[in-house]
């Protein structure tokens, strides 16, 4: 079964989990297999006013709907876009008088444009709104009790002279936003923006080590010249060779927890239990658990107290991070990992967890020699862990890379932002921001090095006088929020 510009997939039903992708030809690492606009997709609530509702860029000055006076946009082209998606919602909120939660706003959407289309397959789609799962026999009674209050709201703010809508049907589209909304990122792939359904991605399946990975591409509206206009939509990139027949996959979790993790995660979210070959053969978990190797083996009972102790660092640290209490996350993380590494291998994930943090918090506060060397360390267990492939991986193989150039260390930080820009290149693609980026990363610490070993002491010179002259670049403010999860769970 394909339609409209998806050739290279079908559909199909699989024993237990219900319908499946699988590929009609073969695909090699960083293939776009397909790509798909959203069928509907909002601006989370707290950022309605610094994301661009149509393409979902955060920008510095955004254009103001002069009607609703909530809707904002990059330019007019981004309004002139969203017009016909936001016609219907404009007068909804100016007759209700005021925006209703990201979650109705979405069901209002997909509904306004089943009114336009109707509810069998639009185009360019496998299957149809009616057709994706909903699993609210699955719901817990905490979960019924939102949904009901989900459509209450919803009947308040849909507008009388549009088309009416059964309980049942409108009780569906709210169990299909909950278990497939997918989680929409700004420009730099970073913070979680917005929420989407995309019927054909809702069709790929999960397994922990999956041959595919999904990429957020905001458009581009900029382009002079229209024929290069494209608009907002994912992409479905393979992560190594895929071959005519094989099953399309992707992971709704990251992978750097236990598999007995990953499992509760997946069931309280995606309601069904993993048989993934991870999961089913707990692959990984004796590294992810690692203790410290050699003649002196730490004692059961030692390595559990550290397992404790590190699990209460990291709730003070997030404690510590939502406070902005940067120096006393630091000095958490300094006297963890004192304990911890006597311990814990060099791949244990509490070890990890502590390591990340540590560099990405010394980094903003521009300690960047002891920053590095914590990255160093992360990557290096990082790498024994994930996929090469991870987009992940290459994120936090990036930061490490610019904390090491931020640092002095030219080659070590040169060869990982190269290391980074070979996994992006298949991840995200050349065209992504966050891979322009890393290129012109890439090409200016090359040119340093060539310097640095020419002649290191001439090297360090112009360094110094250029760093003196301009403002070193400050990392970001540490995010308190993991990167962005593939689905989106309304908590």
């Amino acid at each position: 079964m394909t339609k409209g510009g998806m050739e290279s997939v079908e559909v199909f039903t699989t024993e237990g989990k219900g319908r499946g992708l699988k590929a009609q030809k073969e695909f090699l690492p960083g293939d776009v297999i397909f790509a798909e606009p959203a069928y509907a997709a909002v601006v989370f609530d707290s950022l309605t006013h610094v994301i661009c509702h149509t393409c979902f860029k955060r920008q510095e000055r955004l254009h103001r709907c002069g009607q609703c006076k909530f809707a904002y946009y990059c330019d007019r082209t981004c309004q002139r876009a969203a017009w016909l998606n936001h016609k219907n919602e404009c007068s909804a909120i100016k007759r209700h008088g005021k925006a209703p939660t990201e979650n109705i706003r979405l069901a209002a959407r997909i509904l306004w444009k089943i009114e336009r289309e109707g509810s069998g397959l639009s185009e360019g789609c496998l299957v149809s709104i009616d057709e994706l799962q909903n699993h609210v026999d699955s719901f817990d009674e905490e979960e019924k009790k939102e949904l009901r209050a989900d459509v209450e709201s919803f009947l308040e703010f849909w507008p009388p002279h549009c088309q009416q809508f059964g309980m049942q049907f409108i009780s569906h589209i709210f169990g299909v936003i909950s278990c497939n909304g997918f989680t929409l990122s700004d420009q730099r792939g970073l913070q979680a923006v917005g929420v989407g359904i995309f019927p054909n991605l809702c069709q790929a399946n999960h397994d922990c080590w999956p041959n595919c990975t999904v990429v957020f591409n905001n458009g581009n509206h900029e382009a002079v010249r229209s024929m290069f206009h494209t608009q907002m939509r994912i992409e479905l990139r393979a992560l190594s060779k895929i071959s005519p027949g094989d099953e399309l996959t992707v992971s709704y979790v990251d992978f750097l927890s236990l598999s007995e993790e990953r499992r509760k995660q997946l069931k309280k979210q995606y309601y069904f239990d993993c048989t993934c070959e991870h999961c089913k053969k707990q692959l990984k978990d004796d590294l992810m658990l690692a203790v410290k190797a050699g003649e002196s083996k730490p004692s059961a009972d030692t390595v559990k107290e550290v397992i404790q102790l590190s699990k209460d660092t990291l709730e003070k640290i997030n404690k510590a991070r939502m406070e902005g209490h940067y120096h006393e996350v630091v000095k958490l993380c300094r006297d963890c990992l004192k304990k911890q590494e006597p311990v814990l291998g060099d791949t244990n994930i509490y070890l990890l967890r502590i390591l990340s943090i540590a560099s990405e918090v010394l980094s903003y506060l521009q300690m960047f020699e002891e920053a590095a060397d914590y990255a160093k360390r992360m990557v290096d267990g990082y790498l024994k862990i994930y996929h090469p492939n991870n987009a992940q991986l290459g994120m936090a193989v990036m930061r490490a890379g610019v904390t090491h150039w931020h640092a002095g260390l030219i080659e070590a930080g040169h060869g990982l932002i190269c290391k980074a820009y070979a996994i992006l290149l298949i991840t995200h693609g050349p065209s992504h921001p966050i891979t322009k980026d890393l290129e012109v990363m890439r090409v200016q610490t090359e040119m340093e090095l060539r310097m640095f070993q020419q002649n290191e002491f001439m090297y360090y010179k112009m360094r110094e006088a250029a760093l003196k002259n301009q403002k070193i670049q400050v990392m970001p403010e540490p995010s308190n929020e993991n990167a962005p999860s593939l689905f989106h769970k309304k908590e």
